[in-house]
């Protein structure tokens, strides 16, 4: 009975997907599959119970997108190409998606300063310097930190995505992940 229950939660949280896509065929603008969308579009009203790896997930995924849009917003300064426009703009959906299930689920956000570089995580912190140096190196280098990132960003995903059950969630790192793959092929384009 709990497995039909899921199904259906599942199929409730895949057709509202849709429905909110306004019944585009290419709704690639309307989504967070690299368009101008917000990525938020199947957060239901509905309070599900987290667990502890759940919420832990999420205040992580808030932190690693973080890293992502402030390593790109810091490599655009060097280098002007687009991609270092269009993917951090992403990235700033993709905390604002995972904010907002901070928020529906009462979590404390862990981006206090949401400056650039600013972590209070200490290994963020670190990465995301070591990113940067490593970064400005060349712009081959820079195009290798993306992927890295990326590469990153979606194991990680997967994972988080393995280790729960949560429609809101699900979607939520569904999304993030395409758009980490779309990210990954502007990267590796370019090497």
């Amino acid at each position: 009975m709990r497995n039909l229950l899921t199904f259906f939660l599942v199929l409730l949280a895949y057709l509202t997907l849709n429905a909110q896509n306004c019944g585009h065929k290419n709704n690639s603008n309307k989504n967070c599959k690299g368009g101008k969308g917000n990525c938020i579009q199947s957060i239901d009203s509905i309070k599900y119970n987290l667990s502890t790896q759940e919420k832990d997930g999420l205040i992580y995924m808030r932190l690693e997108e973080k890293l992502a849009r402030d390593v790109y917003l810091t490599l655009r300064k060097t280098y002007k190409q687009k991609m270092f426009i269009n993917i951090p703009e992403s990235e700033q959906r993709h905390m604002n998606a995972v904010k907002t299930l901070l928020d529906k689920y009462d979590i404390a956000d862990p981006v206090i300063n949401d400056a650039i570089g600013s972590f209070t995580n200490a290994d963020f912190k670190k990465l995301f310097d070591d990113l940067v140096a490593k970064g400005q190196a060349s712009f081959k280098d820079a195009m290798l930190v993306g992927k890295e990132i990326e590469e990153m960003d979606i194991k990680d995903l997967i994972e988080r995505i393995a280790q729960t059950d949560n429609p809101d969630i699900k979607a939520i790192y569904e999304n993030l992940k395409r758009g980490s793959e779309n990210h990954l092929r502007a990267f590796t384009k370019h090497l």
